[in-house]
């Protein structure tokens, strides 16, 4: 991804990061004026969305830097260390929720939530959809992954705003443990949204590659002109970036230059169809 793209892609997090501060900062005000536990732990889970989306932003403003003696593949994986540091602080932040919502769900306080608080959970989980639907349309425009990730986040938070409203407005009707356990709920969530960034990230820096898209790219190459068998190809990611290694077999009687020639066409196809501009194909004769 150039550089014009991961700016481009900054304004997606920044406007996450400024959502998330007021929405944090109204939630939990709200929350202790107004007595709900859901609606407080509503808000801690936007704290978080702030690190992450911190995280995020750092990591494409690093991601831009030009290769340098120790970096020479570029500083794209800075995106993918700055979700792992985000998912650590999601998912510690998660538990808090989840065992002081345990404790106050057997140690229930007779305050039932104001019914104000659900209308403010439910105006979050509106606005909060409509963060979701513009990162979600720019990520996949820039086609960035930590932007995608971020939009992912967004849409998690939506939901628990609406589960947020549910258990406010059932308190509040009588069911008076329906607040806490709906707080332990969105702990859970929090916790959960931790471990997908942790486990995508965990496998973007052991270079896992997903295998229908290597296939895919495979079958790019061998419809190539000129090429008579693909062998031992390689991928990885290098933050949003795809790396590709593979050996391709042609006829052994061409040119050097002829040889060549297929060897880019395979990269323009490459660059062409699955937006790969970093590959390095081998050239074998075809002896049997």
């Amino acid at each position: 991804m150039g550089n014009s793209n991961l700016k481009k892609a900054e304004k997606g997090a920044m406007i996450s990061i400024l959502a998330y501060v007021v929405l944090s900062a109204f939630k939990l005000i709200m929350g202790y004026i107004g007595h709900s536990e859901a609606l407080k732990a509503d808000g801690l889970n936007n704290l978080t969305d702030i690190m992450a989306s911190l995280a995020v932003l750092v990591g494409l403003r690093i991601a831009q830097k030009p290769p340098d003696e120790n970096h020479r593949y570029g500083h794209s994986r800075a995106e993918t260390i700055a979700s792992l540091v985000a998912a650590f602080i999601m998912i510690s932040v998660g538990i808090q929720v989840i065992t002081g919502s345990v404790k106050a769900f057997f140690n229930p306080d007779e305050t039932t939530p104001d019914i104000m608080t659900a209308f403010v959970a439910l105006a979050s989980a509106l606005f909060m959809f409509g963060i979701y639907r513009y990162n979600l349309r720019l990520s996949k425009k820039l086609n960035n992954k930590s932007l995608y990730s971020a939009a992912q986040d967004n849409r998690s938070d939506a939901l628990v705003s609406v589960g947020a409203t549910i258990g406010i407005a059932g308190s509040y009707f009588g069911i008076g443990w329906l607040d806490s356990l709906t707080a332990v709920i969105v702990g859970f969530i929090i916790c959960y949204t931790a471990w997908e960034i942790f486990k995508d990230a965990a496998l973007d820096l052991t270079d896992a590659f997903e295998v229908s898209k290597l296939k895919e790219i495979e079958e790019t190459i061998r419809n190539t002109p000129g090429v008579k068998l693909v062998k031992d190809i390689k991928a990885r990611l290098h933050g949003n970036r795809a790396i590709v290694d593979a050996t391709i077999f042609v006829e052994p009687t061409l040119t050097v230059i002829e040889g060549h020639q297929i060897a880019e066409d395979v990269e323009d196809r490459l660059l062409e169809n699955h937006q790969i501009n970093d590959s390095t194909i081998h050239i074998e004769p075809q002896l049997s």
